[in-house]
């Protein structure tokens, strides 16, 4: 099972038919007001996808369940957990499978995108990509996507999907940015500006710079990093 998708579709075969959404305290339930807090559910597994090298940016399938609550399901977070969001609880509790075993399970594949990502010259069909996501279940399932397109020593490139109303919370990145939205309108905030960007716009970012981006309608965007060491050329 090398995708997203197929992991959560094994896992709802095996009950884990609820989808699970981060707040800063607690695990909410979509489409109900349950919540779950960290000493009221257990990590039953976690599966891993490499996406770029900051961890922030790596695809994360948690298969979670609360016997006080009698519920199960997933939580898919596609960047990484923002600990500065979160109360360490929290995020103790995502990061520590349930039970005794040892806290890397055999369930835990860690897996790589089977598309070519680096060689001497590429080409991508952005458009072709952007429909194929639509078309995965984790697409219909959560709120957001992440697949990595190009991975070298010194750039990476990523297609990002967002549902409306979808949220990446404010966080930093090591690198040069460039956000280039190919579908739909987001909103783009740092500390000190927030701008609207809609398809064929652009925008650069310094590293270091807290930011957060909401989509204001269905979106996708291609985040590109630029891994050389800040202030050299």
């Amino acid at each position: 099972m090398l995708t997203v998708s197929e992991i959560l579709h094994k896992l709802k075969t095996e009950g884990y038919t609820v989808d699970f959404n981060l707040q800063d305290n607690c695990l909410v339930c979509h489409g109900n007001s349950l919540e779950l807090h960290p000493d009221e559910f257990a990590v039953d597994a976690v599966y891993r996808f490499e996406g770029a090298s900051d961890p922030d940016d790596e695809a994360v399938v948690y298969a979670i369940s609360s016997s006080k609550h009698q519920v199960k399901g997933t939580l898919v977070n596609a960047y990484g957990i923002y600990s500065d969001n979160l109360i360490a609880d929290l995020v103790k509790a995502l990061k520590e499978p349930a039970g005794s075993e040892a806290k890397e399970p055999a369930s835990a594949p860690h897996t790589a995108n089977e598309r070519v990502l680096d060689a001497p010259m590429l080409t991508m069909d952005l458009a072709a990509l952007i429909n194929q996501i639509k078309q995965e279940q984790a697409w219909a399932s959560t709120d957001r996507t992440s697949h990595t397109i190009y991975k070298t020593d010194g750039m990476r490139m990523m297609l990002m999907g967002l549902h409306t109303g979808a949220e990446l919370k404010k966080h930093t990145t090591p690198s040069i940015i460039s956000v280039q939205v190919l579908e739909g309108n987001i909103e783009f905030s740092t500390e000190n500006e927030t701008v609207h960007l809609s398809k064929d716009q652009l925008l650069t970012l310094h590293a270091g710079l807290p930011h957060r981006v909401v989509a204001l309608e269905e979106s996708f965007f291609l985040l590109t990093m630029a891994l050389t060491t800040a202030g050299k050329s």
